[in-house]
């Protein structure tokens, strides 16, 4: 299990462990976690999972795919340097501790 922290726009903090494998979308959806809607289920096909990535962390994430980048120009929030998709994102005991923020809305 790993440690993610998301603070959603009003800047409310949730603290939740993670299995390794599972995407950041995953666990926000599993556990009612408000700020994430995941419409494609994960499939990488809609951005509503968008997240900011804390920049202590970005080093560490897998390269952004061609798709993923394509879909973060088309978020309703603002894409930022560090903008990702939460489905994108899996768990890994190289990311324990990692912290998102979400964005104000996402569709």
């Amino acid at each position: 299990m790993s440690k993610v922290t998301y603070i959603d726009f009003a800047g409310n903090t949730t603290e939740l462990d993670l299995a390794n494998g599972m995407t950041l979308m995953q666990g926000a959806l599993m556990n009612g976690l408000d700020g994430i809607e995941g419409e494609c289920s994960g499939s990488c096909a809609c951005a509503t999972c968008h997240c900011y990535v804390d920049e202590a962390y970005l080093g560490k994430l897998p390269e952004i795919s061609e798709n993923e980048d394509e879909l973060l120009d088309s978020t309703v929030s603002e894409r930022l340097p560090n903008s990702r998709l939460s489905c994108q994102i899996r768990m890994s005991d190289e990311l324990d501790g990692i912290v998102v923020r979400l964005p104000e809305e996402q569709s």
